[in-house]
């Protein structure tokens, strides 16, 4: 199973998926998370951030989670650009597949904005200078600009995805 967490830079993505994490990894060993920041790090350091690389880059992290669960993982991705057709092929090439959209107003994330992306001149920012194309049929939605804590969400999505609610 694949559960794949897209939204904006500061949306909450990696904070959930972070928290939902905690929750399930005591009840699901083969739960691994790749974080798109983290797989950049480690892997992409010939990539930037225009939009052709940033394919490039969720390729990369698509193949990698396709690897990991056809080996029988759970893996939860969080991942900021949310191209049609890449999210297109999580879904034909996923057996068990769930999308998580953390939708946020551009004011929101200009007031998370914990890595200077929104208020600086630098190139190549989704939202700003490469559009933002929200996901088209994600499976929850949840808006970010509510203060709600992770875990709250996070319960919520184990409640609602029967891989999750059979191991809590």
């Amino acid at each position: 199973m694949v559960i794949w967490f897209t939204g904006m830079s500061g949306a909450g993505k990696s904070t959930l998926c972070a928290a939902l994490a905690e929750k399930v990894k005591p009840f699901i060993p083969e739960l691994v998370v790749l974080d798109g920041d983290i797989i950049r790090e480690l892997f992409s350091a010939d990539l930037t951030f225009k939009e052709s690389d940033r394919v490039v880059q969720i390729t990369r992290i698509q193949k990698l989670a396709k690897m990991l669960s056809d080996q029988g993982q759970l893996v939860m991705v969080a991942a900021l650009y949310a191209n049609p057709d890449l999210l297109r092929w999580n879904r034909e090439n996923f057996s068990e597949y769930k999308e998580i959209y953390m939708k946020a107003s551009m004011q929101t994330l200009r007031q998370r904005d914990s890595k200077g992306l929104y208020g600086s001149n630098a190139p190549d920012v989704v939202g700003v200078d490469i559009p933002w194309q929200e996901p088209l049929e994600p499976d929850f939605t949840f808006q970010a600009d509510n203060e709600k804590p992770a875990g709250q969400w996070a319960d919520e999505l184990i409640s609602q995805i029967p891989r999750l609610a059979k191991a809590a």
